[in-house]
């Protein structure tokens, strides 16, 4: 790989590589909406993130409440001559295996419960210490950890299965949606501002709090 130094960026400076044709640069200080690319393919190297940042940790935060709700509350109450039933996603996930359908039960519990939570509860395990000015244990480990998981949660996957499989229902039962089902619509939305953020750029920040 070959080096190619940014105008002005101190020897010390944190290390940028561009994805496409691995490139090394010196990170260097970025102005607001200011973003840099890469001198030899023009790729996208990294952005100003300053902005998101300082709104990603109520993001989560809220991000975690939500979720709570999601499985603490029925999705949906559906009534078929006069038999009303209703299930959480938690229960839904006893349910599949209960028809032995271990794998799909498993993937269930994986893609909408398990990685959505774990990515959240590590980012607040690093932001929350950033934000007060120190770099928490395991930190190196913790942002791989997130980038690996990151692609295994599919809340929005869930949430369009869910949509589909009501439209369906409607033309058999009566289907009254429930707090969960607004709920995971609402940390759907959520969790778009929180992938929009790359947990790399949490480097930079840690560098900050080191210095």
């Amino acid at each position: 790989m070959t080096e190619t130094g940014l105008p002005d960026a101190p020897d010390g400076a944190a290390l940028k590589v561009c994805e496409h044709c691995d490139a090394v640069y010196r990170r260097v200080p970025l102005a607001r909406k200011e973003v840099a690319y890469c001198e030899r393919c023009g790729t996208e190297l990294y952005h100003d993130t300053e902005r998101q940042y300082q709104r990603l940790l109520p993001i989560v935060i809220a991000c975690l409440i939500v979720f709570c709700i999601c499985n603490a509350f029925p999705i949906v109450s559906m009534e078929i001559q006069g038999i009303r039933a209703q299930t959480t996603a938690w229960e839904s996930v006893l349910v599949l295996l209960d028809e032995d359908m271990f794998l799909v039960a498993t993937l269930v519990f994986a893609t909408t419960i398990f990685f959505p939570f774990l990515e959240l509860a590590l980012l607040l395990y690093v932001l929350a210490p950033l934000a007060a000015g120190h770099v928490p244990p395991g930190f190196g480990l913790v942002i791989r950890a997130i980038r690996m998981g990151r692609p295994w949660g599919m809340i929005e996957v869930f949430m369009l299965g869910i949509v589909a499989a009501l439209v369906k229902l409607s033309t058999m039962a009566t289907i009254v949606p429930g707090i969960s089902l607004w709920s995971f619509a609402l940390l759907t939305l959520l969790l778009t501002s929180v992938l929009s953020y790359d947990p790399a750029e949490l480097w930079d920040r840690a560098d900050r709090c080191q210095n």
